[in-house]
């Protein structure tokens, strides 16, 4: 069984690229995949919100994917006006979908995103 129809938005997903800085260190820019990912956020319950917050998370949102979708630990997803910042992607015992534990980038200031 699928959960396809559940599946109500649609996210672009931003990978983490290092690239040396020229002075020994590492600057990081994130680069847009060339697949976007359907998806359905939620806000994670009670428990789900104090388990993270006693591993020292910051767990704002869940965010359900399709069981063969190309997210991992770092990414960003983006869609909506909202940068999803993915702490930890797990699956079900049955593989039928993906579920990424992300938390909210909230930018400081005005910030026009484009529709």
């Amino acid at each position: 069984m699928s959960i396809g129809h559940r599946l109500n938005r649609t996210l672009e997903v931003w990978r983490p690229q290092t690239d040396p800085d020229g002075y020994g260190g590492q600057t990081v820019t994130y680069v847009r995949q060339p697949v976007d990912v359907r998806a359905k956020v939620d806000q994670p319950g009670t428990s789900d919100r104090m388990l993270a917050q006693q591993a020292g998370s910051e767990h704002t949102h869940t965010v359900y994917l399709l069981p063969g979708a190309d997210v991992a630990r770092g990414d960003e997803l983006r869609g909506r006006g909202q940068v999803l910042r993915v702490l930890a992607v797990a699956e079900p015992s049955a593989t039928r979908y993906r579920r990424a534990e992300c938390h909210l980038v909230q930018p400081e200031g005005v910030i026009r995103w484009p529709t």
